[in-house]
Protein backbone atom coordinates (compact mmCIF):
# COMPACT_ATOMS: atom_id res chain seq x y z
CA UNK A 1 0.00 0.00 0.00
CA UNK A 2 1.29 3.33 -0.96
CA UNK A 3 1.80 5.77 1.88
CA UNK A 4 -1.04 8.53 2.63
CA UNK A 5 -0.17 11.21 0.28
CA UNK A 6 2.50 9.34 -2.27
CA UNK A 7 1.06 8.35 -5.99
CA UNK A 8 2.26 5.48 -8.12
CA UNK A 9 3.52 6.09 -11.79
CA UNK A 10 0.70 5.12 -14.55
CA UNK A 11 1.78 4.27 -17.87
CA UNK A 12 -1.23 5.78 -20.12
CA UNK A 13 -1.48 5.25 -23.78
CA UNK A 14 -4.03 5.30 -26.39
CA UNK A 15 -5.60 7.32 -29.34
CA UNK A 16 -6.67 10.84 -30.37
CA UNK A 17 -9.86 11.02 -32.53
CA UNK A 18 -12.11 13.26 -34.34
CA UNK A 19 -16.11 13.13 -32.36
CA UNK A 20 -18.20 11.95 -35.00
CA UNK A 21 -15.91 10.51 -37.65
CA UNK A 22 -13.58 8.67 -35.65
CA UNK A 23 -10.76 9.42 -37.70
CA UNK A 24 -6.94 9.75 -36.28
CA UNK A 25 -5.80 13.30 -34.88
CA UNK A 26 -2.19 13.15 -35.84
CA UNK A 27 0.60 15.91 -34.22
CA UNK A 28 -2.11 16.16 -30.82
CA UNK A 29 -0.25 17.37 -27.97
CA UNK A 30 -0.76 15.18 -24.63
CA UNK A 31 0.42 17.40 -21.51
CA UNK A 32 0.70 16.74 -18.01
CA UNK A 33 -1.17 20.38 -16.64
CA UNK A 34 0.85 19.72 -13.20
CA UNK A 35 4.48 19.64 -14.96
CA UNK A 36 3.49 21.37 -18.22
CA UNK A 37 5.43 18.48 -19.94
CA UNK A 38 4.26 16.02 -22.65
CA UNK A 39 4.55 14.08 -25.88
CA UNK A 40 3.08 14.26 -29.08
CA UNK A 41 0.88 11.74 -30.97
CA UNK A 42 2.14 10.11 -33.83
CA UNK A 43 0.75 10.13 -37.42
CA UNK A 44 -2.17 7.03 -36.60
CA UNK A 45 -3.22 9.33 -33.43
CA UNK A 46 -1.47 7.36 -31.26
CA UNK A 47 -0.12 8.27 -27.77
CA UNK A 48 2.21 6.99 -24.46
CA UNK A 49 3.10 8.96 -21.69
CA UNK A 50 4.30 8.64 -17.85
CA UNK A 51 2.18 10.20 -15.29
CA UNK A 52 1.63 10.26 -11.92
CA UNK A 53 -2.24 8.70 -10.85
CA UNK A 54 -3.63 11.76 -9.12
CA UNK A 55 -2.22 14.22 -12.79
CA UNK A 56 -5.09 15.71 -15.28
CA UNK A 57 -4.04 15.07 -18.67
CA UNK A 58 -4.85 18.19 -21.54
CA UNK A 59 -4.96 17.04 -25.18
CA UNK A 60 -4.67 20.34 -27.65
CA UNK A 61 -4.91 20.13 -31.33
CA UNK A 62 -5.06 22.64 -34.12
CA UNK A 63 -9.17 23.39 -35.07
CA UNK A 64 -10.20 21.17 -31.64
CA UNK A 65 -11.32 22.19 -28.45
CA UNK A 66 -9.33 21.40 -25.73
CA UNK A 67 -10.26 18.33 -23.66
CA UNK A 68 -8.65 17.84 -20.15
CA UNK A 69 -9.00 14.58 -18.14
CA UNK A 70 -8.32 13.83 -15.07
CA UNK A 71 -6.62 10.44 -14.22
CA UNK A 72 -8.66 10.64 -9.99
CA UNK A 73 -6.19 8.62 -8.43
CA UNK A 74 -6.05 5.56 -9.69
CA UNK A 75 -4.44 2.24 -8.50
CA UNK A 76 -3.55 1.19 -11.99
CA UNK A 77 -0.21 0.78 -13.29
CA UNK A 78 -0.54 0.28 -16.86
CA UNK A 79 -4.40 2.51 -18.75
CA UNK A 80 -5.46 2.24 -22.61
CA UNK A 81 -7.59 5.04 -23.05
CA UNK A 82 -9.07 6.70 -26.56
CA UNK A 83 -9.98 10.17 -26.49
CA UNK A 84 -12.38 12.56 -28.94
CA UNK A 85 -11.82 16.14 -29.60
CA UNK A 86 -14.68 18.37 -30.89
CA UNK A 87 -14.17 20.51 -33.72
CA UNK A 88 -13.41 24.10 -32.87
CA UNK A 89 -14.29 27.33 -35.09
CA UNK A 90 -11.28 29.60 -34.03
CA UNK A 91 -8.41 29.89 -36.49
CA UNK A 92 -4.83 29.50 -35.89
CA UNK A 93 -2.00 30.93 -37.25
CA UNK A 94 -0.01 28.15 -39.51
CA UNK A 95 1.54 26.06 -36.95
CA UNK A 96 3.89 23.06 -38.38
CA UNK A 97 3.88 20.07 -36.06
CA UNK A 98 6.27 17.40 -36.07
CA UNK A 99 6.78 13.88 -34.29
CA UNK A 100 8.18 13.57 -31.23
CA UNK A 101 8.57 15.65 -28.17
CA UNK A 102 6.64 19.06 -28.83
CA UNK A 103 8.00 22.68 -29.20
CA UNK A 104 6.42 24.47 -26.40
CA UNK A 105 7.03 27.83 -28.07
CA UNK A 106 5.41 26.66 -31.22
CA UNK A 107 2.45 25.53 -28.89
CA UNK A 108 2.18 29.25 -27.15
CA UNK A 109 2.47 30.73 -30.31
CA UNK A 110 -0.52 29.10 -31.93
CA UNK A 111 -2.76 29.82 -28.90
CA UNK A 112 -1.13 33.77 -28.44
CA UNK A 113 -2.75 33.87 -32.63
CA UNK A 114 -6.43 32.44 -32.07
CA UNK A 115 -8.47 35.31 -32.50
CA UNK A 116 -10.58 35.97 -29.75
CA UNK A 117 -14.02 38.24 -30.07
CA UNK A 118 -13.24 41.66 -29.09
CA UNK A 119 -14.71 42.92 -25.70
CA UNK A 120 -14.56 46.65 -26.51
CA UNK A 121 -17.86 48.40 -26.45
CA UNK A 122 -19.48 49.61 -29.31
CA UNK A 123 -19.22 53.11 -28.44
CA UNK A 124 -16.00 53.16 -27.66
CA UNK A 125 -14.72 55.60 -30.49
CA UNK A 126 -17.04 58.25 -31.29
CA UNK A 127 -16.22 59.25 -35.44
CA UNK A 128 -17.33 63.16 -36.13
CA UNK A 129 -19.74 63.52 -38.33
CA UNK A 130 -19.10 63.95 -42.14
CA UNK A 131 -19.13 67.95 -43.42
CA UNK A 132 -22.31 68.94 -44.99
CA UNK A 133 -21.71 70.36 -48.65
CA UNK A 134 -22.05 73.55 -49.06
CA UNK A 135 -24.45 72.99 -51.74
CA UNK A 136 -26.34 69.86 -52.58
CA UNK A 137 -24.94 67.70 -55.31
CA UNK A 138 -27.79 67.40 -57.85
CA UNK A 139 -27.79 71.01 -57.98
CA UNK A 140 -26.31 74.06 -59.58
CA UNK A 141 -23.99 76.30 -57.68
CA UNK A 142 -25.53 79.33 -56.21
CA UNK A 143 -26.19 82.41 -58.57
CA UNK A 144 -24.10 85.28 -58.85
CA UNK A 145 -25.60 88.12 -56.43
CA UNK A 146 -27.61 91.35 -58.21
CA UNK A 147 -25.37 94.15 -58.20
CA UNK A 148 -26.63 96.89 -56.37
CA UNK A 149 -26.06 100.46 -55.32
CA UNK A 150 -26.11 98.95 -51.68
CA UNK A 151 -23.59 96.47 -52.85
CA UNK A 152 -20.47 98.52 -54.92
CA UNK A 153 -18.46 95.08 -54.00
CA UNK A 154 -20.84 92.81 -56.30
CA UNK A 155 -21.28 95.89 -58.66
CA UNK A 156 -17.41 96.30 -59.62
CA UNK A 157 -17.21 92.61 -59.79
CA UNK A 158 -20.32 92.93 -62.46
CA UNK A 159 -18.64 95.69 -64.63
CA UNK A 160 -14.96 94.63 -64.34
CA UNK A 161 -14.87 90.98 -64.60
CA UNK A 162 -14.68 88.37 -67.42
CA UNK A 163 -17.79 86.69 -66.00
CA UNK A 164 -19.89 90.30 -65.81
CA UNK A 165 -18.95 90.92 -69.56
CA UNK A 166 -20.17 87.52 -70.04
CA UNK A 167 -23.06 87.76 -68.38
CA UNK A 168 -24.09 91.11 -70.48
CA UNK A 169 -23.28 90.13 -73.00
CA UNK A 170 -25.81 87.06 -72.92
CA UNK A 171 -28.00 89.46 -71.59
CA UNK A 172 -27.41 91.60 -75.21
CA UNK A 173 -28.06 88.63 -76.98
CA UNK A 174 -31.02 86.97 -75.71
CA UNK A 175 -32.76 90.83 -75.69
CA UNK A 176 -31.81 91.07 -79.52
CA UNK A 177 -33.35 87.68 -80.11
CA UNK A 178 -36.48 88.49 -78.22
CA UNK A 179 -36.91 92.23 -79.71
CA UNK A 180 -36.63 90.00 -83.16
CA UNK A 181 -39.39 87.81 -82.13
CA UNK A 182 -41.44 90.39 -81.43
CA UNK A 183 -40.60 92.30 -84.69
CA UNK A 184 -41.37 89.01 -86.90
CA UNK A 185 -44.97 88.84 -84.97
CA UNK A 186 -46.09 92.50 -85.20
CA UNK A 187 -45.03 92.12 -88.83
CA UNK A 188 -47.29 89.29 -89.80
CA UNK A 189 -49.95 90.45 -87.71
CA UNK A 190 -49.91 93.53 -90.22
CA UNK A 191 -49.25 91.36 -93.01
CA UNK A 192 -53.06 89.66 -92.31
CA UNK A 193 -54.68 92.93 -91.78
CA UNK A 194 -53.12 94.24 -95.14
CA UNK A 195 -54.30 91.52 -96.94
CA UNK A 196 -57.87 91.77 -95.48
CA UNK A 197 -57.53 88.58 -94.06
CA UNK A 198 -58.11 89.84 -90.75
CA UNK A 199 -56.25 88.40 -87.46
CA UNK A 200 -55.01 84.85 -87.64
CA UNK A 201 -54.26 84.00 -83.93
Amino acid sequence: MLPLGASAQVRVSGSVLEAGTQRPIPGTAVLVQRSGRGVVADSEGDFRIEVQSTDTLVFRSLGFKTRRIPLGGTGLSQLVIQVSLMRDSVLLGEVRVTEGRPDRAAINKALRNIKRPSTAPASAVKRPPAPKPLFEVDSTAPKAPTPTLASPVSLIYEQFSRAGQERRKMEEIRAAEAAEAARKARQKYNKNFKDNRGYEP
